[in-house]
């Protein structure tokens, strides 16, 4: 290995200004053997740089060549795999881990240690070493290792100091007085040794020569010594006579101290004494306040809640330890205890005959509001209540059962009252929504269906209950409206239901107190007793809403707009409140009662029924999905609830869509083309009209079947006044699509131009123009005259009249040519028929 090493650091690393400190003879882990050399190196120049490179042989052997070579301080880990164990397996981790099997483990061991050194000695950043042996890894090599591999030639450099600047002055003088000093350094040196010997012998004279000087110097410490002893012997007699006044003035010390306690704890006891007057202490005023303040004045509620304030603050006073043992301070506390029972029951007393007295109020009834429809405001009940509500809360906070007793006499007390309001309020809410004429009468729904109302409780019950004999059951179905003319109508009632729906919805009970001003906690307290004080409000809305319902099945619209703007109103303000729940809860019953309004339709649009005998035209429910959409638009214009009517649009216009198209297959009076037609041009006028935004496409599919099928009912209704016509000019183009040439379809004998002649002349104009009046008269007998299309219909047939007359002549021209056959009639002439025989009608 030695060989090799001065072999690389020849051929290899002189070269390249590089030394060699370290060689480890490795192979990689896992492949074939192939071996290479790792040389750990320093350049000779500074500044040091520290390598490891990776040296092989060429491939002819004889040389050895770089391969490749890492910075030591881009290494981050050395892994020599076991610390315990002979392993000559290793891993050095630079930009990737390259592993290596080393020939030995001593060598290894070797490698390892000199690249610890020089990233000791090197480096700023240090290399980790994993399963590395302690004992290798030392600062300095021991004396018997050998230079060779663990870097001796480093560690030699050690005791190497470079000049300075002064050293390097000096050695250039002797030299330059010296001429010799560089021809011949022997005479240089041997000078030098001489003038060495004459500096020795002047410094030993220079030695002996003081001896004098320091045997005085003696003499004068031996003085000084003496003197020190004088002045030990006058500090120790000044020592015994401090002694004496040390003593007097600790008694004099202690003496101040015992006098500065005593101050203290005297000042820290009249700072208890002020504490507790000053917190304490309450005032005759608060005291007979709380004992016979008048609980009914303005001034005497004050009085009052200021004494009951100082109350507290006396009683939640922070006392310091010891404080609950002074007698003086139980007394106080059995006093404070005292007042705060006894003003807690008369408090207690006044406020519970508050609560009865206004439980049984009967200033303001409902009557007096029948006009406007709102409930009797109880702002004087509540001003009254408003001014005790410190002292409910005093009450809340130091009697809480009490405080809890008042709460429920509260509740139960003003559930009385609004319940017997509520139920009043609604029952004349009813009365309105079902409305009353000036003769007595009233009109329940929309046709006019009257009963006699009295406005009692008992009528509107059977009104409730009763369908048969107060309204038509399905009065406001779109049948019915499709089967009545407009001035059936009654849009006034729906306007004033409209209106009373508003009035009655949009007037809510006043609440006792405000939710919002209270915690989380409170809010929950007080939603509770507003569930008990108005529970009757969600039952009698449910029931305002069933009556109107039933009353008219229509009615849920206006609710569901009504009903869904209030809701979302009260949760802008708070959407947790007690308001917001209950609406809310009303809303899903009203979006109910829209859903099963609108299955209703479909249903009964299902079940229609077309007389045999007549004609069809507009069906019943397509003129109801017309009104249905314009009563719609009115009610739901810039309504909280949009989405709702578009969903019920499109499940409406499908159904319509669907039964049309059942009922003109099952026609048996009117062609189906005509149904067709006729309905869903009236529904594409409707959808036109209205622009409903969310029926656009079903708009422009009602376009195209309008389209299509008057297309279809003329090409089938114009077949008939040319019949035989029709039928040898189908032949000849079944003859031509077979493959037979158009000049040759004259051959056929079932073609040839006798037959044509003879089919031509079977249609003269006198004959076509009495097709065309027999055609009009069916045509006019198939089209009912609300929707007033035939004018367009005969003009259609018109034109699709002189499309075919220009078809057969091509078809004679292409296929009998030469032949001079023309048709017995001329397109001027059936211009003439048709406006002559639609003038005459």
């Amino acid at each position: 290995m030695t060989a090799i090493k001065h072999a690389l650091q020849r051929d290899i690393f002189t070269p390249n200004d590089e030394r060699l400190l370290s060689i480890v003879n490795v192979c990689k882990a896992g492949k074939k053997k192939k071996n290479c050399f790792l040389c750990a190196t320093v350049t000779t120049e500074r500044p040091v740089q520290v390598k490891v490179v990776k040296v092989k042989k060429t491939d002819k052997g004889d040389f050895y060549k770089r391969q490749m070579a890492w910075e030591l301080q881009d290494l981050t880990e050395v892994d020599a795999k076991d610390a315990n164990k002979e392993n000559p397996e290793f891993d050095l981790h630079f930009e990737k881990v390259y592993r290596w099997v080393a020939s030995s483990t001593a060598e290894k061991n070797s490698f390892i240690s000199c690249i610890w050194k020089l990233n000791q000695r090197y480096l700023r950043k240090k290399v980790e070493f994993v399963n590395v042996s302690p004992q290798l890894l030392e600062e300095s090599v021991p004396s018997g290792e050998s230079q060779s591999v663990a870097g001796g030639d480093e560690d030699a450099l050690d005791d190497y100091q470079e000049l300075n600047s002064h050293d390097e002055q000096d050695i250039e003088s002797m030299m330059e007085v010296c001429e010799y000093a560089i021809s011949n350094a022997e005479a240089f040196a041997e000078k030098l040794s001489r003038e060495l010997q004459v500096l020795d012998g002047a410094n030993i004279q220079s030695i002996m020569a003081s001896e004098k000087q320091v045997n005085i110097l003696m003499q004068l410490l031996d003085q000084a010594l003496a003197e020190v002893d004088n002045i030990e012997g006058k500090l120790l007699s000044y020592e015994e006579m401090l002694q004496s006044v040390k003593e007097q003035m600790d008694q004099i010390s202690q003496s101040n101290r015992l006098i500065q306690i005593s101050n203290t704890n005297n000042g820290k006891l009249l700072d208890e004494i002020q504490f507790l007057v000053n917190y304490m202490d309450l005032s005759k005023g608060h005291i007979k306040a709380l004992q016979e303040g008048d609980l009914s004045s303005p001034k005497g509620i004050e009085a009052c809640i200021n004494a009951s304030e100082a109350l507290s603050q006396c009683m939640n006073v922070a006392l310091k330890p010891g404080h609950d043992k002074l007698m003086a301070v139980k007394q106080q506390q059995h006093m404070f205890s005292e007042l705060r029972d006894t003003f807690a029951r008369r408090l207690t007393n006044h406020l519970n005959n508050v609560f009865v007295h206004q439980g049984h109020d009967q200033s303001s009834t409902l009557s007096q509001h029948t006009a406007e429809l709102t409930l009797p405001k109880h702002s004087p009940l509540h001003r009254d209540l408003l001014r005790y509500a410190k002292l409910m809360e005093w009450l809340k906070n130091t009697q809480r059962e009490k405080y809890d007793g008042l709460s429920r006499t509260y509740v139960d007390y003003m559930t009385r009252l609004y319940e017997r309001e509520i139920k009043d309020f609604f029952e004349v809410a009813k009365i309105k929504m079902a409305g009353t004429s000036k003769d007595g009468k009233g009109k329940f729904g929309l046709h006019g269906s009257s009963g006699k109302l009295t406005g009692s409780t008992s009528s509107l019950n059977k009104l409730a209950v009763s369908s048969s004999n107060s309204r038509r059951s399905q009065s406001s179905s779109l049948l019915d409206m499709g089967n009545m003319s407009a001035s059936d109508l009654d849009v006034a009632d729906r306007t004033r239901f409209d209106k009373n729906v508003d009035d009655s919805d949009g007037t809510v009970p006043s609440r006792p107190l405000s939710e919002h001003r209270h915690s989380i906690s409170e809010k929950d307290m007080v939603r509770m007793m507003m569930n008990k004080i108005f529970q009757s409000i969600e039952t009698e809305l449910n029931s305002l809403i069933a009556l109107g319902d039933k009353i008219d099945s229509f009615n849920s619209l206006y609710m569901l707009v009504k009903m869904s703007h209030h809701v979302w109103t009260a949760e802008n303000v708070d959407p947790a409140s007690y308001l917001s729940t209950t609406l809310g809860n009303v809303l899903v019953t009203v979006k109910r009662n829209f859903d099963k309004c609108i299955s209703g339709q479909i249903r009964q649009m299902e079940e229609v029924k077309i007389s045999k005998k007549s004609k069809v035209g507009i069906l019943p429910f397509v003129t109801g999905f017309e009104e249905f959409a314009k009563l719609a638009e009115a009610i739901f214009r810039n309504a909280e609830r949009r989405g709702d009517l578009d969903k019920a649009y499109i499940k409406l216009i499908r159904a319509v869509f669907s039964n049309v198209e059942k009922v003109a297959n099952e026609s048996q009076k009117t062609p189906r083309d005509v149904v067709m037609m006729e309905n869903f041009h009236h529904i594409f006028s409707t959808l036109s009209s209205l622009k409903i935004s969310c029926l656009e496409a079903e708009r422009k599919e009602a376009k195209q079947k309008y389209t299509e099928h008057l297309q279809s009912y003329v090409i089938n209704s114009l077949g008939q006044p040319l019949e035989k016509l029709n039928h040898f000019f189908e032949g000849v183009e079944a003859r031509v699509a077979q493959g037979v040439r158009e000049e040759e379809v004259s051959y056929q004998l079932a073609f040839n131009k006798q037959e044509l002649r003879k089919v031509i002349k079977e249609y003269p104009g006198k004959e076509v123009k009495k097709g065309l009046d027999n055609l009009y008269k069916k045509v006019d007998k198939h089209l009912c005259e609300e929707e007033n299309l035939l004018q367009v219909v005969w003009h259609s047939m018109q034109d699709e009249f002189i499309r075919q007359y220009k078809h057969f002549e091509g078809l004679i021209n292409r296929c009998y040519p030469g032949s001079g056959i023309t048709m017995e009639f001329t397109i001027q002439d059936m211009l003439e028929y048709f406006s002559s025989i639609a003038q005459s009608h």
